[in-house]
């Protein structure tokens, strides 16, 4: 029987998105992350800690018209980003509130130690922050 694959955290993400300009922004200016690189059709955008990559459908013909993010589909249901603490979570809500840009209540998740906000991507991707539960 063949061993276990042993990983250790996401090293990067890559999503579709319908415009790469708008979501470089979003992700730049909303959730502080660098560009690193573009490299032909990807933007590959740095926390220091994740990479996430942003390009437009890799096949364009069968790309849906207007589509939108949607978790009920098979694949990604969510993407989570940790922040330091509660308070980093507090200052994140205040700053999406001085955007204008909707986000969900913080909800404790006490059995696997962590709280979360929701919010979403011009995409409609789901994020999600997500700080160690306050003790």
């Amino acid at each position: 029987m063949a061993g276990k694959i042993s990983v250790e955290a996401a090293h990067h993400i890559k999503l579709t998105v319908t415009d790469i300009a708008r979501s470089r922004n979003f992700y730049a200016d909303v959730l502080g992350f660098e560009v690193a690189v573009e490299v032909e059709s990807i933007t590959i955008m740095s926390s220091g800690t994740l990479l996430i990559g942003l390009s437009l459908a890799p096949a364009p013909e069968k790309a849906i018209p207007n589509d939108r993010f949607d978790e009920n589909r098979v694949g990604l249901d969510h993407l989570s980003l940790s922040v330091v603490d509660r308070q980093a979570l507090d200052d994140a809500a205040r700053t999406l509130d001085e955007l204008g840009i909707a986000h969900g209540e913080m909800i404790d998740l006490a059995p696997i130690g962590i709280t979360i906000m929701s919010l979403r991507d011009p995409d409609n991707i789901q994020l999600e922050l997500t700080a160690p539960l306050a003790s």
